[in-house]
């Protein structure tokens, strides 16, 4: 699919609530924005923390990611940036 493998992570924690196409969308612009706001220390500050959450939550609103399943996708996301993140800052 062309997808890198951070692409890969984000695409998998959100495929299984959503369609594939739709996930792939959201998953580039997750990588993309996620990257973007990380920092060295923002898994221990909450202010970072609380600002990459409302941007996920953004972007699975902007594609119609169901309500009720957002939360745990937020989750899943912050779990997937911390683990890659090390390779990012």
């Amino acid at each position: 699919m062309g997808l890198t493998d951070d692409e890969i992570a984000f695409y998998d924690a959100l495929a299984t609530n959503d369609s594939t196409v739709q996930a792939m969308v959201i998953a580039a612009e997750l990588i993309s924005q996620v990257k973007k706001s990380v920092t060295i220390d923002w898994t221990l500050r909450e202010s970072a923390r609380a600002k990459i959450k409302v941007m996920v939550k953004r972007i699975l609103n902007k594609h119609g990611y169901p309500p009720d399943l957002q939360e745990e996708a937020v989750k899943t996301v912050l779990a997937q940036a911390e683990l890659l993140c090390a390779e990012w800052v």
